[in-house]
């Protein structure tokens, strides 16, 4: 590990279309991985380098995204750049705070980020923290996938701790048994997964949190955190923690897109910083209701 503190999230990040109106939407760049990139970058102090690790394109866009990314504080350098190719595009959709999304992505650079197993050894082998999501594993193809979640064992081997959301997009995977057999994958290869119960018993059939949390203990998580909309969220470490915490009720949500990404920010902050799973958990839960009164998945203006 090198002397200076460092968090690398790594996945795809897009040109993002968000609604602001009826019928006017505003152009930016986000994407759920560099979303928590993003906030972690306002929450860690400045003596932490945040990086995204992805691929993009060569094209004018592509570098568009990268100087974004800069002039927002995010170290690029762990961008590698695709000849041919570009980056993704998603648009939002929102009615009364929930989101619907329309993706153009069949060309995005992001997709061959594990085709490199050197490079990824390079990318991962060094960081304090890393993070990936369920998104990262889906948009790649099976063998890079078990490529990702290999350079991720040997980095969390070497020190590295590993933050795993699930955040499941059924669309983006082959079919149910390929998403199961995935994101079982990726978080066996973390310390910390991050799923949400909804998404958890309709694809696993977990009957409560608490079996969610077992699944996931077994497969070697140190610890796991599920979500569970508006009720209560489920903590388990290997430590000793074995709670719940009542989040605040939002009741005239604006946009949801990042709450989940934010929230992941606050928890792996909290966590690089000193703090225990339980108390990072509950300053997560705050910053994620400001979030979710914003719209777009970045929002700036709640840390003014």
């Amino acid at each position: 590990m090198t002397s200076e503190r460092s968090f690398l999230s790594i996945g795809e990040c897009m040109v993002e279309l968000a609604q602001t109106g009826s019928d006017t939407y505003r152009r930016g760049f986000a994407g759920d991985t560099f979303n928590t990139a993003w906030y972690a970058r306002r929450l860690l102090p400045d003596e932490w380098r945040v990086s995204y690790g992805s691929c993009i394109g060569t094209d004018a866009v592509s570098e568009e995204m990268a100087a974004f990314m800069e002039a927002e504080g995010i170290d690029t350098t762990t961008l590698r750049r695709v000849p041919d190719r570009s980056v993704g595009l998603y648009m939002i959709s929102t009615e009364g705070g929930e989101r619907s999304f329309s993706y153009w992505r069949s060309q995005s650079a992001a997709r061959l980020l594990a085709d490199d197993s050197g490079w990824l050894d390079e990318v991962l082998g060094s960081r304090d923290y890393v993070h990936l999501s369920g998104i990262t594993l889906a948009i790649l193809p099976a063998a890079q996938r078990s490529n990702l979640c290999n350079a991720l064992k040997r980095a969390r081997e070497g020190g590295t701790f590993v933050s795993f959301d699930t955040n499941l997009r059924p669309r983006l995977w082959e079919d149910e048994k390929t998403m199961r057999e995935g994101l079982t994958m990726g978080a066996e290869a973390a310390d910390l997964v991050l799923p949400s119960f909804d998404e958890e018993t309709g694809l696993f059939g977990d009957p409560t949190p608490a079996d969610t949390v077992a699944r996931y203990r077994a497969g070697g998580a140190r610890m796991v955190v599920v979500k569970n909309g508006g009720e209560d969220v489920t903590l388990w470490s290997a430590d000793g923690t074995d709670t719940a915490l009542s989040p605040e009720r939002v009741a005239d949500p604006v946009d949801t897109t990042a709450a989940g990404d934010s929230f992941a920010a606050a928890v792996l902050a909290g966590l690089a910083t000193g703090k225990s799973l339980e108390d990072a958990v509950a300053v997560a839960m705050i910053l994620s209701a400001k979030v979710i009164r914003s719209h777009g998945a970045l929002a700036p203006a709640i840390f003014d």
